[in-house]
């Protein structure tokens, strides 16, 4: 079914097939700056650059880079928020031929020295507020140099100052003669790098997935995968020169660097970089840099959705509006496009799909159509397909089974795991290389996907599948509701039983009537198997560091309680 692409007559004015250039990312980027010089490429907090700016603080950081021994084939760690140290580190480590492995600022000593060994990164860039925790393991490591940067080197004075009075003066100060500023290395005189001799299909990025569920894998990235997502991404949704995108997202997680920052400079756009996300700070952005597209996961959505600022604020500058990286719950969707529709616009909230193996995003609704509950159809290039679990065998329109994607996006494998590569990249009959993603769907006659759940969260109740994406949305269909999950735990007689973890939005209403209600509302609207036979009471529920509800956590702490009375109402950190 997937060779007849049944979703290209949707495609309207998006280009079936896009020429993308043989080149790196930096060449790309480089490419943009020639046609876009007097653009603005991004914003960070009042700061901006033009792309011939950009370009020659890309160039710059090379200099300096190779000056202190990065080369072609090194690592460099990046663990930095969304930022401008970040993203011109990022493009000049490429020009040097060396790979950035990009990780949460906010990871643990531990965590750092882990994806420091999977790395084998030899320099590491960071905040001089985290350098500690770089401190503390650095010598159980490959790392060699620490180049530390201050969230304020490229703020006003007026906001240095403003800083240092709220939050700077309490911070350590770093004494150690082993690092290198990043402002003093920027702006030291070197010979000039030359740009390493490096194939688009060469490997650029490490990225990092599974943290919730093991040991993270590192995700090997290939330019090509880079540029062509991003040229997708841009095409698809009509982003180009004078149009801006709000990069709330971290630059660590495929979503925030590969949609929110490479695909605004693949388009020559805009990319407003925001280090830390808040309602209030997005909603006075919003008012103040009018964006053009907003994407995020759908906990963003429902925030916004309730900070009074944004629904105050003029919304008619949005061309479009995507969430990802979870499943979207239709009252979450609903109170955003009603706030929209109340401030003057007019877009929807289109859901799309995509995952690290492939960049981010592979696939989302066109803006010219509307399915409910479907993640959209395939970008340009790229195709999809459904097979039947546990094989390579096509699965009929409408029958579930796991989703399978190939194209440029897909990547090059997981660093130093065969065994994990080979049973995620598959090579088909047809002679292509599909990436298994362990994600249950559908697809329709008009090649529409709906996501269902990831393959491991299935729950199995009295021999019967249960969608937990179903029952959620159910739970937050309750008028007292603000977020739920559901997970299944061990029953004698039901092998599984769905279990419910509830925020309400008035917190002391919890308790046995509240309970039983909102059970009942299920009752209502599920099939008995799929009703939770409980409801855990909670002020707030565990996530990802990229605001996806953590489920796995909610597993873990089921599964160490087991057999001891847990409470009702649970306090959350």
């Amino acid at each position: 079914m997937y060779e007849q692409k049944p979703w290209l007559k949707f495609y309207g004015s998006v280009p079936v097939s896009i020429a993308y250039p043989r080149v790196t990312m930096y060449e790309a980027v480089m490419q943009t700056a020639r046609e876009h010089p007097g653009d603005v490429a991004y914003d960070f907090l009042g700061y901006t650059a033009t792309y011939r700016t950009f370009a020659e603080q890309i160039d710059r950081c090379a200099d300096a880079l190779a000056a202190v021994g990065l080369g072609k084939g090194d690592r460099i760690t990046i663990s930095m928020p969304t930022s401008p140290q970040g993203i011109i580190c990022f493009y000049a480590a490429n020009k040097l031929g060396a790979v950035s492995s990009m990780i949460h600022p906010l990871s643990t000593p531990e965590e750092i020295r882990m994806y420091l060994d999977i790395s084998k990164s030899r320099l590491a860039l960071t905040l001089d507020m985290f350098y500690a925790k770089f401190r503390a393991v650095r010598d159980r490591t490959s790392l060699e140099t620490v180049v530390l940067a201050g969230i304020t080197d490229y703020l006003s004075m007026a906001k240095k100052a403003a800083f240092y009075l709220l939050r700077g003066r309490k911070l350590p100060r770093v004494h150690d003669n082993g690092v290198v500023w990043w402002n003093r290395l920027i702006e030291g005189a070197y010979p000039k790098a030359q740009k390493a001799e490096m194939s688009t299909d060469d490997m650029a990025a490490i990225m990092y997935s599974g943290g919730t569920t093991g040991t993270p894998k590192g995700i090997m990235l290939s330019n090509m995968n880079f540029i062509s997502e991003g040229k997708q991404v841009s095409e698809w949704a009509k982003l180009s020169g004078g149009d801006s995108i709000l990069a709330i997202l971290p630059i660590f997680h495929g979503f925030g660097l590969g949609v929110c920052v490479n695909a605004a400079f693949m388009g020559g756009g805009k990319s407003v970089l925001v280090p830390q996300f808040t309602p209030k700070t997005v909603a006075k952005l919003v008012r103040k840099v009018r964006p053009n597209f907003l994407v995020g996961v759908p906990t963003l959505f429902d925030a916004l959705s309730r900070d009074p600022v944004f629904r105050k604020t003029d919304l008619s500058c949005f061309k479009a509006t995507f969430s990802g990286a979870d499943s979207l719950p239709s009252k979450v969707k609903e109170e955003f496009e009603h706030t929209v529709r109340s401030r003057g616009g007019s877009v929807r909230l289109m859901q799309g799909y995509g995952l690290t193996e492939a960049v981010t995003a592979i696939m989302a609704m066109p803006l010219t159509e509307y399915r409910e509950g479907s993640i959209g159809i395939p970008f340009p290039d790229m195709l999809a397909k459904i097979v039947r679990p546990g094989t390579m065998e096509e699965a009929p329109v409408g029958e579930e089974g796991e989703i399978c994607v190939s194209g440029p996006a897909v990547m090059l494998g997981y660093m130093d795991q065969p065994r994990e590569t080979a049973d995620t990249l598959k090579r088909h009959a047809d002679g292509r290389v599909w990436l298994h993603t362990g994600d249950i769907g559908t697809m329709d006659s008009d090649g529409f996907f709906y996501f269902k759940l990831r393959l491991k969260r299935m729950i199995k109740s009295s021999g019967m599948n249960v969608y937990p994406h179903q029952v959620e949305d159910v739970l937050c269909g309750h008028p007292d509701v603000r977020e739920a999950c559901v997970i299944g735990v061990p029953d004698e007689t039901q092998v599984q039983r769905v279990k419910g973890f509830v925020v309400l939005k008035d917190p002391s209403a919890a308790g046995p009537e509240k309970e039983k209600e909102i059970i009942e509302h299920c009752r209502k609207r599920l099939i008995k198997w799929s009703c939770p036979r409980e409801i855990e009471f909670r002020t707030g529920l565990p996530h990802t560091l990229v605001g996806k509800v953590a489920f796995n956590v909610l597993e873990k702490e089921e599964a160490a309680r087991s057999g001891q009375g847990a409470q009702r109402t649970k306090e959350v950190p």
